[in-house]
């Protein structure tokens, strides 16, 4: 189970990313790692696809988006109870 809160020096990492959101972003992440190993593709493309699916499957994870508290948006909904 993910914390509600993670703290770290002056860093606050409050989740603001909910399931559905955390799913998609897992499984394209997945697909996009696994598309940098077995495309074929140039060493530019295969790279972004990496890293851009470890950022993905990182953000799924710690179900934090940097972005999204940056711009005010929390798909997560709490469960009271």
């Amino acid at each position: 189970m993910i914390p509600k809160s993670v703290t770290k020096g002056n860093a606050n990492m409050t989740r603001n990313m909910g399931s559905i959101d955390r799913v998609i972003r897992g499984i394209i992440g997945v697909v996009l790692l696994i598309a940098a190993f077995t495309a074929g593709w140039s060493g530019f493309w295969t790279a972004v696809a990496g890293i851009v699916g470890i950022v993905l499957i990182g953000t799924a994870v710690t179900a934090y988006c940097p972005p999204y508290q940056m711009l005010g948006i929390n798909t997560f909904k709490r469960r009271d109870g």
